[in-house]
């Protein structure tokens, strides 16, 4: 499934793809997928075009948050975890930072 939504990012040209697997420190999810988006709009068209990559994979969303007015846009696909954000919120909330692992970038 990550590479699945992994190949979603790489179609809409998503930037600083990073992958890491949780599934040892929570039971809310296995992976969480972080990505930089140049702009709302990038951010958006990555979010889309990663949920439609995900469908036609049989392959749904249980959420979504930010969609269309925000510079971090969150997609829960259940055993991935989607964060899509912009360059300012990306360093700001150093989601790679707070989980203090190695995460495997793409």
């Amino acid at each position: 499934m990550k590479d699945i939504i992994v190949a979603g990012i790489e179609d809409a040209k998503g930037n600083d793809i990073t992958v890491i697997e949780v599934s040892h420190l929570t039971q809310v999810t296995d992976y969480m997928i972080i990505v930089t988006g140049t702009s709302n709009r990038h951010i958006q068209t990555i979010a889309e075009t990663t949920i439609k990559k995900a469908q036609a994979h049989n392959i749904e969303k249980i959420g979504i948050e930010g969609l269309g007015k925000s510079e971090w846009v969150v997609v829960d696909f259940a055993d991935v975890v989607l964060h899509v954000m912009s360059p300012a919120a990306r360093a700001h909330y150093n989601i790679e930072g707070l989980w203090d692992i190695n995460p495997e970038q793409v």
